[in-house]
């Protein structure tokens, strides 16, 4: 007789960012994952709904569950507009809607766990889902592994006593936390969480197939690149107020902006007022299948990264792994966490955060000198496809997958 072949362990994947629908233009890193993972997972994903999302749909081998929180029509705290942090300072009526949405995502794991069998919980962000999931454990009594994944806002931005007990009892009650950078790594440590529970995996970039050079595409000799949400941490508003002190030297030098925001208004105006409209393109949402074209035509990607009054900061930053891919040289705000990616002057240029002069200066020196680029840009790719290309990130997690659902 043939003998059956293993079950495949059952994974939830709980997040409050994941794709409306096929090529939404939001990111798609907790896709990503899961969908490398399902080779050898079966995985269900519990996310929210939104407007004119599916409630259940099969999307590339992945079953996606959406739980309502709200009248459909107004389902828009966990759109991609920031993330949830970024819509509730936005509009602070989103605030009246943040009971219903943690009820929801409680009740619908709830039903999920009395209703089916899972070998392991995997929570993206601690606060809330990290939250829920402990909650959910402790109501329906099952022992089942817990994994959470932090990306950064949920540990920098969220302060206060209750958040940080909320922190505290999901370390404590995870069998393992994932962070993005070694600097998460620490600030965990600093909160007591033991060291053998912590794993640094950031998210992956495509680099073997989407985000790659090419050399039929000539660079531009003077067009400045920036890539992501259009928020205080970002540092945009840093780039912007660089930008005359570049046009000095350079009068022809040419901003691209790919990402929407909270800070669009802002910036646009502040574009205005800097008398530099005329040299900025604002290209609004772009999606992952589009940006390889701008990192491969643009001289330099720019992410002037800082930390926001909040205390929110950026936990890895993957856009510059996105850049680094392409080959396209990179100058990056300098904080602790981008220390995995960028070695100043290896393979790329850091630059204090928030410095508009400083990084005036640096955007030129790196116009002056394109064979410094081009050597950096060179050392970067080969580093990125090393230690961030999907196949190595989703196997490192597929051990932890393994290793946790073995107890």
């Amino acid at each position: 007789m043939r003998a059956k072949s293993p079950r495949r362990r059952r994974v939830l994947v709980m997040t409050s960012t994941f794709p409306r629908w096929k090529n939404d233009k939001g990111p798609a890193f907790v896709f990503e994952l899961s969908r490398r993972l399902s080779v050898e997972f079966e995985i269900t994903i519990l996310a929210p709904r939104s407007v004119d999302s599916q409630k259940e749909e099969n999307i590339s081998g992945l079953r996606v569950v959406r739980f309502p929180y709200f009248f459909n029509r107004w389902e828009k705290l966990a759109m991609h507009g920031g993330g949830i942090l970024n819509q509730l300072r936005t509009n602070r009526l989103y605030y009246g809607m943040v009971p219903f949405f943690l009820l929801g995502q409680l009740a619908a794991l709830l039903r999920l766990l009395r209703r089916e069998r899972f070998d392991l919980i995997h929570a993206h962000w601690i606060i809330p889902q990290g939250v829920i999931a402990v909650l959910g454990l402790a109501m329906t009594g099952r022992k089942i592994p817990l994994l959470c994944t932090s990306h950064g806002s949920d540990l920098f931005a969220l302060r206060g006593k209750i958040s940080e007990c909320l922190k505290k009892l999901v370390a404590q009650k995870s069998d393992a936390i994932a962070v993005v950078s070694r600097a998460m790594e620490s600030r965990l440590a600093q909160m007591g969480v033991a060291g053998e529970k912590i794993h640094v995996l950031p998210m992956g970039v495509d680099l073997n197939h989407l985000f790659t050079p090419d050399p039929a595409v000539k660079r531009a000799d003077r067009e400045l690149l920036f890539v992501g949400r259009l928020m205080e941490n970002k540092g945009i508003q840093v780039l912007m107020e660089a930008m005359p002190e570049v046009l000095k030297k350079y009068p022809s030098v040419r901003l691209v902006i790919a990402g929407s925001g909270p800070m669009e208004e802002f910036l646009k105006h502040q574009a205005r007022h800097l008398q530099i409209a005329g040299q900025v393109e604002f290209l609004g949402a772009v999606s992952q299948a589009e940006l390889p074209s701008l990192y491969r035509r643009a001289t330099l990607a720019v992410f002037p990264f800082l930390v926001a009054k909040s205390g929110d900061q950026e936990g890895f930053g993957l856009v510059q792994v996105e850049a680094m891919g392409c080959g396209c040289p990179v100058i990056s705000g300098d904080l602790t966490a981008v220390h995995d990616i960028v070695e100043h002057q290896k393979t790329g240029l850091l630059v204090p955060s928030g410095d508009a002069s400083a990084l005036a200066r640096t955007i030129i020196r790196a116009l002056e000198n394109p064979d410094l680029c081009a050597a950096m840009a060179g050392e970067a790719k080969r580093r990125v496809m090393e230690k961030f290309d999907w196949r190595v990130i989703a196997g490192k997690y597929s051990k932890l997958y393994e290793k946790l659902t073995e107890k």
